[in-house]
């Protein structure tokens, strides 16, 4: 059970405390809720482009990391299609030093050309070296309009392309950032060596004179339900065929979100799963093969993705995973196996919440999409799920009609 304690400011930041004394340090989380779903389309890769110019100095401080390292801190932020993270760590008795560091952030960041242009620079870098020039590494520039054709998860966090980012203009940066990164926008956790009282008079003070901001409404296309199946065909030079198979499903505050997670580890979790077992152990099929969920806040996909062995055929390779979804609807797994894979959830739940980091983290999540207490309903959910519920998620979501499929080819030396 984790406990906290949570207060709302005047100005709608929600602030969450969660006392750990098992530790010396602290943490500050704030979590944005923007994500690269809100973007303009013609205007993709903002949300990340963000998560690198906030740390470019703000107003009062022009350079963040220095006064952090000064006082013994670390950090960093992640960027998803649904949210922005920002995370510090400090020193317990240095707390005050975050708080000054990520309001003065908040309230406005030094927005000039220089800093947009290094930046830019940045970003179309990393777009280069993870997407186009590592192996497989534009899977998702793909795979995601193939299976999404009216919602905006059918682009990744990085943009739709390398244009957008390099056009981003220094107005069109300073519209997107105060019209997304507000108190009313976010939720401030403080995990670890800390008292309640001390948090609030520390977010009263550096947070409570920030304003509210007109917060760009949300009203996200609705994807219609895909009836058919999907292929796209790609020739890379890479080192073997791959197939990726994505599959529509719920999303992750859904009830049956739980039943589809452990489908997903029925099949693939471990080297006793059906995948394993059957398409690499038995038939020597795949040299690596995983069923995973994207997890999204709106429905998501339920992905298979695998490498094959050299000189299977592709055909072969997509019938014999097919053939392992279809046992999977015919039949209801043993007791003993989804007791399995529930004991192996709960145990990563519960390593999970060692780090103070990790439940700052979490408890952010939980808060942003529903309350921060469900976090401690998580075990409870997944224990509810029976045999009879995986069966139905897998004659439900692992149907052809239901799958887009991205047969990565290697290139014929």
């Amino acid at each position: 059970m984790i406990e906290f304690d949570k207060f709302t400011l005047d100005n709608g930041l929600k602030v969450i405390v969660h006392r750990d004394t098992s530790t010396p340090l602290a943490a500050v989380n704030i979590l944005y809720n923007i994500g690269a779903k809100d973007e303009n389309p013609e205007q993709t890769g903002f949300a990340h482009l963000f998560e690198h110019l906030m740390f470019g100095g703000s107003i009062n401080i022009p350079n963040y990391d220095e006064p952090l390292q000064q006082v013994g801190g670390d950090n960093n932020a992640w960027t998803s299609n649904d949210v922005t993270n920002y995370y510090l760590t400090v020193p317990k008795e240095n707390l005050e030093t975050g708080f000054w560091l990520e309001s003065d952030r908040m309230l406005s960041l030094a927005f000039t050309e220089k800093s947009l242009d290094v930046q830019k620079a940045v970003v179309i870098e990393e777009f280069k070296q993870h997407y186009f020039n590592q192996p497989y590494g534009d899977v998702w520039l793909h795979l995601r309009p193939l299976a999404y054709k009216k919602h905006p998860y059918q682009w990744s966090t990085i943009g739709k392309c390398i244009e957008h980012i390099a056009d981003a203009q220094l107005q069109d940066v300073k519209d997107f950032f105060f019209h997304h990164y507000a108190p009313n926008n976010a939720v401030l956790v403080v995990s670890g060596h800390v008292e309640t009282e001390e948090v609030k008079r520390l977010a009263e003070k550096w947070f409570g004179p920030i304003e509210r901001r007109e917060i760009t409404p949300r009203n996200l296309p609705t994807e219609p339900k895909q009836t058919e199946f999907r292929s796209l065909h790609l020739e890379r030079e890479v080192p073997y065929d791959a197939i990726y198979m994505a599959f529509h499903m719920c999303s992750r505050n859904h009830e049956d979100f739980y039943k589809v997670d452990l489908l997903s580890d029925i099949l693939s979790n471990g080297q006793s799963s059906r995948i394993f077992q059957t398409l690499i152990k038995e038939k020597n099929l795949f040299s690596s093969i995983d069923a995973y969920l994207t997890g999204d806040f709106e429905p998501g996909l339920f992905v298979i993705s695998g490498k094959l062995t050299q000189g299977v055929n592709m055909m072969d390779a997509e019938k014999a995973i097919w053939d392992v979804l279809d046992e999977v609807s015919a039949t209801k797994a043993n007791e003993y196996e989804l007791q399995k894979v529930k004991n192996k959830i709960e145990s990563s739940l519960v390593f999970s919440e060692i780090s103070f980091l990790n439940k700052a983290m979490n408890i952010a999540q939980h808060e942003i999409t529903g309350q921060a207490e469900d976090i401690n309903l998580e075990v409870e959910k997944y224990n509810k799920v029976s045999t009879a519920d995986l069966q139905e998620m897998a004659q439900k979501i692992l149907i052809k009609e239901n799958c887009s499929t991205l047969y990565y080819h290697a290139k014929k030396q």
